[in-house]
C-alpha cells in the first residue's frame, strides 16, 4: 500500500496550465511544483511571464517554461497543441484554467442584461468553454498515453448557482449571463469528458468561490455576511484541492466538481 507522501508525487510528470500566470494559475503551478511537476504556462503575454515561470522553476527544481497562447483565437491554441506534440512529447496533466472575466469597461460585458452583447458572450464561451473542449480533444492522445491522466478545468460558484444581485449594488461589479452560462457548462463538460475519456484519463472541475482582490468595502461585507466560513478565498485555500484532484489521492475519483466556497453555495 502506498503511503500518503507516495500518493502526493509527481515527479516525472509534465502539465499544462492554462492562464498561468494569472492569480490561480500561479497558485496551481506552485502546487504542481512542489509535488515534482514539471510545468508549461499558456498564457497572455506580459511583462512577468518569463519571470514566474523562472520562480517557479527556482523554488521547486522543476522545469517550469512560459508559452505566449491566446485562448481566444483557435489559431493560437492550435499552436500551443502543436507545440505540445512536437517539443515535449508527453503530458500527463491539463488544467484548463484560463477565464475571460472582462472588466467594467468592456462595452456590453458588466451591464444590466438588455445591455449585454452578443460579441462579449462569443467571447466569454470561446475562452470558458470552447478552449477547453478544443484543448482537451487535442491533448487527449498524449493524456492517454501517461499512466495517470488527468484534467482539471476551473469553473465557478456561478456555475453551479444564481447570482445575487445585492452583493453588487451600490458598485460597478456585475455578474454577466456569458460568464455564468460558460462556466456552468465547464461543470457539464467536465462531466461529459470524464465518461467520455475513462477509464485511461480522469477529469474533475474546481469550483472557487470568491477570490478577496480589493473589492469595494461594501462587496466584501455584504460577501463575508453570505459565507458560512465568514471570509473570502484567498488563492492558498486552492491548493490542497488541486493536489488532491491531481495527484494520487483521488485516483478513484472522476466526473466531480469541487466547491472550494467556504461554504457560500449552502444556503
Amino acid at each position: 500500500m502506498k503511503s500518503i507522501k507516495q500518493m502526493l508525487d509527481l515527479n516525472g510528470r509534465r502539465a499544462l496550465i492554462t492562464g498561468g500566470t494569472g492569480y490561480i494559475g500561479q497558485t496551481i503551478a506552485h502546487t504542481l511544483g512542489e509535488l515534482g511537476c514539471e510545468t508549461i504556462l499558456a498564457d497572455l503575454p506580459n511583462a512577468n511571464s518569463e519571470t514566474i515561470a523562472a520562480e517557479i522553476e527556482k523554488k521547486w527544481h522543476c522545469a517550469s517554461v512560459f508559452l505566449a497562447c491566446d485562448l481566444e483565437d483557435q489559431v493560437s491554441r492550435q499552436k500551443l497543441v502543436d507545440y505540445i506534440f512536437q517539443e515535449v512529447g508527453a503530458l500527463d496533466i491539463l488544467v484548463n484554467n484560463a477565464a475571460f472575466v472582462g472588466d467594467s469597461k468592456l462595452q456590453g460585458w458588466a451591464e444590466p442584461f438588455e445591455k449585454q452583447s452578443t460579441e462579449t458572450w462569443r467571447r466569454a464561451v470561446e475562452v470558458n468553454l470552447t478552449a477547453i473542449f478544443d484543448l482537451s480533444r487535442e491533448l487527449a492522445p498524449l493524456l492517454q498515453k501517461s499512466e495517470e491522466g488527468s484534467i482539471l478545468n476551473i469553473s465557478s460558484i456561478y456555475g453551479v448557482s444564481g447570482p445575487d444581485y445585492s452583493l453588487y449594488e451600490g458598485t460597478k461589479m456585475a455578474n454577466p449571463a456569458a460568464y455564468a452560462a460558460s462556466k456552468g457548462g465547464v461543470v457539464q463538460l467536465t462531466r461529459w469528458l470524464a465518461t467520455t475519456l475513462a477509464p485511461k484519463v480522469r477529469v474533475n472541475a474546481i469550483s472557487p468561490g470568491g477570490v478577496f482582490r480589493q473589492q469595494p468595502e461594501v462587496f466584501v461585507e455584504r460577501y463575508v455576511a453570505k459565507t458560512p466560513l465568514a471570509r473570502m478565498a484567498v488563492e492558498e485555500d486552492f491548493k490542497g484541492a488541486v493536489a488532491f484532484l491531481l495527484s494520487g489521492m483521488s485516483s478513484y475519483v472522476t466526473g466531480q466538481n469541487l466547491l472550494v466556497d467556504g461554504g457560500w453555495t449552502l444556503w
